[in-house]
């Protein structure tokens, strides 16, 4: 980096460095400018110079270019970089945790072809939120983009290492899928880091024995340009490809991956929608199982605010401890090292293990979900049903120009008929009778685009559709 650089690149940072990652539009204001000095202030702020940074990178077309400005802005400030090319968001997590070494991930996961960002992580694997160094690190760059990158006596290295084999091998040492019944399964990648990641742990790709599985591809080609459809499973009109496919096929299940494969999502043998709850439900069953028979007599387990209710309820109803968090990965995983958690769940489909330095794996959780449904008769749709006895309205996004005043447009509708709780967002809880359905919703605005979320859930459909179609309109007035 040539000093002195852009200072305006350096005040769209602001814009850049969200609540747990960076993220914004190619070229402005993310360029490879700023990345490299991201890089550098990376290094500083973890405090790895002399040590090792692993970078890693999906399949847009940017992200190549922008890992090497990263790792020309660590090596500069003396880090070596172990450079792990083409990989999903949890092989990062993967290598950081092996390796015991802060990680960078080039992805926008789901977001557009135009965007792109980075999710930081510290040795093991552990989160990085804007409470917990992300601003720091936002605000050395901007130093940096202010006065020039000073160079570190001694510069760094660049080792490039493919991780892959490694990643597929550890997946299947956690959970064994060669005894579950031979299943037919639709896997939509969007084009994204599951059309590498899926063959290798799933199937015969990184050398390992052939599963009781046959996967039928939608969509592996690794393209960022998102020729198909846009590797957001969360938005129903990306599920359509995957249910007709599953429909025709006559498979057992489908999934689906977002772009940089740490989420995956679910569809029954009918192509109807698993929700990410029954998923967080089941999984957690099969983790309290297993630690109580390592003698874990009471395991936490945690869910974000969003789940649907019988996501504790089935974790206490087995005698284990469940805790509620805010929403995000970084402050998810530091709530996992916290607690020591055996699982953590969330309603947008990130599922997250101890077994996997507390970060979040979809292939991990479909593993297991294959691993559940593949020890019984009953189509998915009967399993699902069992764990999803309630209402939920998934969630409805809106642009809301002034979020306080939605806020108070419905404290002051609800107030007297409900609680109200802010742990993130505003949680608003129907105050029933013992006779009546009961009823929640959470209002929160997101961290990366300018909108409003909202999730509802009822005891049953009527309850749920009132409530959601009441709060819609209070949104959008």
């Amino acid at each position: 980096m040539n000093p002195p650089a852009n200072p305006g690149a350096a005040a769209r940072l602001e814009t850049l460095v969200k609540a747990y990652d960076v993220r914004g539009i190619v070229g402005d204001p993310l360029t490879t400018e700023v990345v490299e000095a991201l890089g550098a202030a990376f290094v500083d702020e973890v405090g790895a110079a002399g040590g090792t940074v692993v970078v890693g990178h999906d399949m847009r077309d940017s992200s190549p270019g922008f890992a090497d400005a990263f790792a020309a802005g660590a090596t500069a400030r003396g880090a070596d970089v172990v450079a792990i090319g083409l990989c999903s968001t949890d092989e990062s997590y993967f290598a950081s945790g092996t390796m015991r070494a802060p990680a960078a991930m080039f992805t926008a996961s789901h977001n557009p072809a135009a965007y792109n960002g980075i999710k930081f992580s510290r040795a093991g694997a552990q989160g990085i939120s804007l409470d917990t160094g992300l601003a720091a690190i936002r605000d050395r760059a901007v130093a940096y983009l202010d006065g020039g990158l000073e160079p570190a006596a001694r510069a760094g290295s660049v080792e490039r290492v493919d991780v892959l084999a490694d990643y597929a091998r550890h997946l299947r040492s956690l959970v064994d899928l060669a005894v579950i019944r031979p299943l037919k399964v639709v896997v939509d990648a969007g084009n994204g880091m599951g059309g590498l990641t899926v063959p290798a742990v799933l199937g015969e790709e990184a050398g390992l024995p052939a599963l009781p599985l046959t996967i039928i591809p939608l969509y592996f080609e690794l393209d960022g340009t998102f020729p198909n459809h846009e590797a957001n499973p969360l938005d129903p009109a990306n599920l359509v490809d995957l249910q007709r496919a599953v429909r025709e096929h006559g498979a057992d299940l489908g999934l689906a991956f977002d772009g940089d494969a740490d989420r995956c999502f679910v569809v029954d043998e009918r192509g109807e929608p698993v929700d990410p709850s029954a998923v967080a439900a089941i999984v957690a069953l099969r983790e309290i199982a297993r630690v109580r028979a390592l003698g874990e007599d009471e395991p936490t387990v945690l869910h974000n605010l969003i789940t649907s209710r019988f996501v504790p309820e089935t974790i206490e109803a087995v005698g284990a401890i469940a805790e509620r968090t805010r929403v995000g990965h970084s402050l998810i995983k530091d709530r996992m090292a916290e607690t020591g958690a055996v699982f953590g769940g969330e309603h947008s489909a990130h599922y997250y293990f101890r077994d996997f330095w507390g970060a979040d794996n979809g292939m991990l959780a479909a593993m297991h979900l294959l691993a559940e449904f593949g020890t019984q008769a009953a189509p998915l749709s009967e399993l699902a049903d069992r764990f999803t006895p309630y209402a939920l309205s998934g969630e409805i996004n809106s642009t809301v120009a002034d979020v306080p005043a939605a806020y108070t447009r419905i404290v002051e509708a609800f107030v007297g008929r409900a609680e109200f709780d802010e742990l993130d967002g505003l949680t608003v809880t129907g105050v029933t009778a013992e006779d009546e359905p009961f009823w929640w919703f959470n209002v929160r605005p997101s961290n990366t685009e300018p909108l409003l979320r909202l999730n509802v859930e009822g005891e049953d459909a009527v309850t749920m559709a009132w409530v959601r179609d009441e709060v819609l309109a209070l949104i959008r007035a």
